[in-house]
């Protein structure tokens, strides 16, 4: 892709931010990690772990990774879980965040989150007395799961998060979608993307609770998304893994059967091409655990280099560590920067006529809500076109920025969204942010 975007033969001048739609984080300015780019060097062409040049940490991490290589070589194929040492690295990592064990034999590495997700969701396929599985997804939601849930043929069970109250979770919403579900289908997932995609929320402890105790009730696997988790902006809101809670609530709470995913393409990485992920399973029934581990074999192996990425980011370096202080330095200097464009992006739009936005509490997006007039409506109906698709439509064809319509997502009948990221630079999203605004008041004229 050029510089320069051309849409119906017109040049359009904001390719960085048509591309920071997809989620990536260096197509629109993110440098990368220092320390994370000389470990794949290293690992990559192992000459280089005598140049000078290349810090002894990084070399370090090079060599331990490579030891446990066949032939020390990324390039041959390590267990079908992934490389133990960085498996245990994982599991050492969720001990530290959560303060409760991991066992390593349950963590397992992917081609990203959205593999291993998809692998969990295959062990629940098969219909039970005529009825297919039910899998509990949160509207709006991150299309990966509808799209599984339609490969695999299986139910969608749709919840509705509560945009009055920043995108919390009702359980009263909850009962009503698996009481409906129940005439069709066996619900027998739920899942919650924590921080969301695309709604930017972070739940509360004592939401987590409320859905634990919710899910335990219906008998329900709990499917935990919480690839952002070292997303949070907002001073109020914080992160709890739904495991250091399942854990502690205690009996019979703790005994429950949790998924729990997390990838190095976001955070403070956005490395969204090199794929690596970790699922953590726990309490899953030991022959199912079984089953699940050679059906996984038959994929051979996630890819070594994602795996080495994770292993960067689960492992962080030590205060004496030569490369500690540019490592924290540029790490702190993306999420601030993070938090900067997260509050940019609310107050703008909250000071669109006709448009709301709630408080980017996390993760990488906004999902405003766009008060359409009438006419607007009318004109995208007879297209047959979703309003929300017309609205993104013409804005991309009228601006060259892109934003994903609430259609794709999923939203209340009748309010109409869009999702946009606050990946673009500041400078960057400041710019798109004016014409954003200026094409809004145009479109609100035209159709008034």
């Amino acid at each position: 892709m050029t510089s320069r975007q051309v849409i119906k033969g017109k040049e359009k001048p904001f390719d960085r931010v048509i591309r920071a739609n997809i989620g990536d984080c260096h197509a629109v300015g993110q440098s990368p990690i220092t320390f994370i780019r000389q470990v794949l060097a290293l690992v990559l062409y192992p000459e280089l772990l005598s140049d000078p040049t290349f810090p002894k940490d990084a070399k370090e991490r090079a060599r331990t990774i490579l030891k446990e290589c066949e032939g020390s070589s990324i390039g041959s194929y390590p267990d079908p879980l992934g490389i133990e040492i960085i498996r245990r690295h994982c599991a050492e990592y969720i001990k530290n965040r959560d303060g409760f064990p991991a066992d390593w034999q349950n963590i397992i590495l992917g081609n990203g989150a959205s593999d291993a997700i998809k692998a969990v969701m295959n062990l629940f396929v098969g219909n039970i007395n005529g009825k297919k599985a039910g899998v509990m997804v949160p509207i709006p939601q991150y299309p990966l799961f509808s799209a599984t849930i339609s490969q695999f043929n299986m139910h969608l069970i749709s919840y509705y998060l509560d945009e009055s109250t920043n995108w919390s979770l009702s359980i009263s919403e909850l009962e009503r979608a698996v009481n409906e579900a129940k005439k069709c289908c066996n619900p027998r997932i739920i899942a919650v993307i924590n921080p969301g995609n695309p709604t930017g929320q972070v739940l509360t402890r004592k939401n987590i609770e409320e859905i634990i105790k919710f899910s335990y009730k219906e008998n329900l696997f709990i499917l935990a998304d919480e690839v952002y988790q070292l997303n949070v902006y907002d001073s109020n809101s914080k992160f709890y893994s739904f495991k250091k809670v399942l854990m502690e609530m205690g009996p019979p709470y703790n005994k429950m059967e949790l998924a729990s995913f997390m990838s190095c393409s976001k955070g403070y990485l956005g490395e969204c091409g090199l794929r690596g992920a970790y699922c953590e399973i726990i309490n899953l029934d030991p022959d199912v655990q079984t089953m699940f581990i050679k059906s996984l074999s038959v994929m051979l192996c996630p890819n070594t280099i994602g795996q080495t990425v994770l292993d960067c980011v689960v492992t962080p370096l030590k205060k004496e560590d030569p490369s500690y202080e540019l490592l924290e330095k540029e790490k702190n200097f993306i999420l601030d920067s993070f938090k900067e464009r997260a509050k940019m992006v609310y107050e703008a739009f909250n000071s669109f006529e006709g448009m709301s936005c709630n408080v980017v509490q996390g993760a990488m997006y906004a999902f405003p809500q766009i008060k359409l007039p009438p006419k607007a409506i009318e004109k995208a109906k007879s297209l047959k076109q979703d309003p929300s698709v017309f609205y993104a439509f013409q804005l991309l064809e009228e601006t060259g920025v892109c934003i994903i319509p609430g259609a794709g997502f999923g939203q209340v009948e009748g309010t109409y969204h869009f999702r946009t990221t606050i990946l673009p630079q500041p400078e960057d999203l400041k710019h798109m942010l004016s014409i954003f605004k200026a094409f809004h008041e145009k479109f609100l004229a035209k159709y008034k």
